[in-house]
């Protein structure tokens, strides 16, 4: 018996010790394997945070917040640089308390420039400021002519140029850059400057209508009917050239009109005048040269006629049929 166990513990004995040497060799690599990872720094990723552990904190990186560049600006800033054209307001780049907006209390502020949109709604001109407006007429002087002679004043431009444009442009926050407004076209000039004659100066305004002014003697004709402002100027230029020749024509009947036909009192044409140089050239010699009414006696009571009786007209028919009959007024 006991040899056949000596004989059965032999080869177990040595194939325990062969496998006991494995695990000797791989407990080995194992330990030469960990000493390589902890060389080279592995970090085990874990899934599941335990309370032990602590996450390292990123570091954060703060960066230091520089001034508005309104606080920043010097004294003597170039403002053309900062604000060369027109945009919309930057309150970090206006060196000015500006403030607006509505406020619901009595004496509160209103709101400041930043963050305030009421600002930046409207069209600014923070770009035309004297200095710059200066800096762009020196650039424009090179492309400038001399001032034309014989314009020296007033009097003069009007006497070459009697007709004034009137029109207006608009700066607004729409969707459209074209005003309904901007079309309008206005022209006025003084109707004397048209070197009409009696007639043609007549049919003139009764042509015109309520656009002739007789206290200014001024006619203002305003053109709106086309989509566009330059429609508008052509068609008052239009206007104001048929209103012109059609005044000088002369029609065949109206050389045939006689006082009953006329619209309007006539002095020359009445027997006002027969009647009135008939006094003036009584007892008179016929080789005497006869004496005509004078002008400012027609012209009152013309005026009488026209216009209409009231108290002015009739004060002036009295001083000058007075003077007229030589007559002290009393």
């Amino acid at each position: 018996m006991a040899l056949i166990t000596r004989y059965i513990a032999k080869p177990v004995l040595q194939h325990s010790l062969r496998i006991y040497g494995c695990r000797l060799q791989s407990t080995q690599q194992s330990v030469d394997r960990r000493n390589d990872v902890d060389d080279e720094e592995f970090r085990v990723l874990n899934f599941k945070q335990v309370k032990t552990q602590r996450a390292a904190r990123r570091k954060m990186n703060r960066q230091e917040i520089s001034l508005p560049r309104s606080q920043r600006m010097a004294p003597d800033q170039d403002w053309g640089a900062v604000w060369p054209g027109p945009k919309s307001f930057v309150p970090s780049a206006v060196p000015l308390p500006m403030r607006q907006g509505y406020v619901s209390k009595k004496y509160q502020v209103a709101p400041g420039k930043f963050a305030n949109a009421e600002l930046m709604k409207i069209p600014n001109f923070l770009h035309l400021t004297p200095p710059v407006i200066k800096k762009q007429c020196e650039a424009l002087k090179q492309f400038c002519t001399p001032w034309p002679k014989g314009l020296e004043t007033e009097e003069k431009m009007k006497q070459h140029f009697p007709i004034d444009f009137i029109s207006s442009d608009y700066c607004h926050a729409l969707p459209t850059i074209r005003n309904p407004l901007s079309r309008i076209v206005t022209i006025q000039l003084k109707v004397d400057t048209l070197k009409l004659d009696k007639h043609a100066k007549d049919k003139f305004l009764r042509l015109v209508g309520e656009r002739y002014n007789a206290d200014t003697g001024i006619l203002t004709l305003v053109t709106d009917r086309c989509p566009l402002k330059k429609q508008n100027y052509d068609y008052a230029i239009y206007l104001l050239t048929a209103l012109y020749h059609e005044s000088n024509v002369v029609e065949p009947w109206e050389e045939t009109k006689t006082e009953a036909d006329m619209e309007y009192y006539d002095f020359q044409r009445n027997c006002a005048k027969i009647n009135s140089e008939a006094i003036l050239n009584f007892g008179r010699a016929e080789s005497e040269p006869k004496l005509e009414a004078p002008a400012e006696y027609a012209r009152s009571v013309e005026q009488l006629f026209n216009d209409g009786e009231n108290e002015y007209n009739l004060k002036k028919y009295k001083e000058q049929t007075l003077g007229l009959l030589s007559l002290a007024s009393k």
